[in-house]
């Protein structure tokens, strides 16, 4: 059962925005935005494929993929696809479409790459040559992917702020993993009262949290505020916790081989992945492709810094576009 809704972006012209298509995706609900064609056709040889960090909910990064795919000429399609249950499914849809048909744990760290690898499967037509962008723990997806499916067309795949090692050691994950780990059921209390609040008042609150950030992008108010509708943020908590406890060693053997495809993007300022990491990658891998960032980007980059981004992910990735 699949779902498609037409929605425009804040700023856009009516049906320039990019457009929301919601489905079962290893029997759970999934949201995917897409900038360009909703179906590939045998002329799109190339997909943008985005794989959000968590939360996965692919809103946040609407101006982003706005901004990617103008920067590509409108040559190229720009997806994203959800984590499964990151979303707020319509209503005309359940959060797991079958219980019995579903991928087992589909919520967890490994349901999420095997959702990923599936929606690949059954969505992207065999020839077409994959640019995977990923985002924090999208980039170990990413990496798992790579591994578990060597036949995939990957282009490049670029690891932007990459939580692939040590998660729980890092300076965020000292203080999340008690939380999502030992206290996940008492978080859920403060996330179901909020709610209970009428969407309007989730807004205000939210902007009012963002206050501080001069220039917030508006667009990931909404995301936020569906974040915030209860199971999303459940699911996105236990993935959380998953995190802390799988992510442990950095995969050597998988980007040894596949070097020469992945580029990896630091933040100077990471407390989810320090500039030690940047130094270590550095040092085991002094022919790859790692940089770290030096315009101040944090690691949430979709609050504030989503245009640049983008406009230094097309200048990466523009020759390999021409080869």
């Amino acid at each position: 059962m699949d779902r498609t809704d037409l929605r425009d972006g804040p700023g856009d012209s009516p049906g320039d925005g990019p457009r929301t298509e919601f489905l079962y995706c290893c029997g759970a609900v999934t949201e995917v935005l897409k900038c360009g064609p909703s179906h590939l056709q045998p002329e799109h040889t190339v997909l943008f494929l985005i794989i959000p960090g968590n939360p996965g909910l692919v809103g946040f990064y609407r101006t982003f993929m706005q901004a990617l795919y103008g920067l590509l000429g409108a040559r190229y399609p720009v997806w994203a696809v959800s984590h499964a249950g990151h979303c707020a499914p319509p209503e005309s849809m359940d959060m797991v479409e079958d219980a019995s048909a579903a991928v087992e744990d589909v919520f967890g760290l490994d349901g999420q790459i095997q959702h990923k690898l599936t929606f690949v499967r059954t969505s992207v037509p065999r020839g077409t040559a994959l640019v995977l962008v990923g985002h924090s723990i999208g980039c170990y997806v990413i990496l798992e992917m790579m591994r578990r499916s060597p036949e995939l067309r990957v282009l490049r795949a670029v690891l932007l702020f990459p939580t692939i090692e040590r998660m729980a050691q890092t300076p965020q994950g000292r203080v999340m993993t008690p939380v999502l780990c030992q206290l996940r059921y008492l978080a859920y209390l403060p996330v179901f009262l909020l709610s209970l609040l009428p969407e309007t008042a989730r807004a205000a609150l939210i902007r009012l949290l963002f206050s501080g950030i001069p220039s917030l992008d508006r667009s990931i108010v909404q995301p936020t505020v569906e974040l915030l509708s209860g199971d999303c943020a459940a699911n996105s908590m236990y993935l959380g916790g998953q995190e802390m406890r799988t992510v442990l060693e950095r995969d050597n053997p998988t980007i040894r081989k596949h070097l020469d495809k992945l580029l990896f993007y630091y933040g100077a300022t990471d407390h989810w992945c320090p500039v030690k990491y940047f130094q270590d990658m550095k040092q085991d891998f002094p022919h790859g492709d790692v940089r770290l960032c030096e315009k101040g980007f944090r690691h949430a980059f979709v609050l504030d810094s989503a245009q640049q981004v983008a406009k230094l992910l097309v200048e990466w990735i523009h020759g390999a576009l021409n080869t």
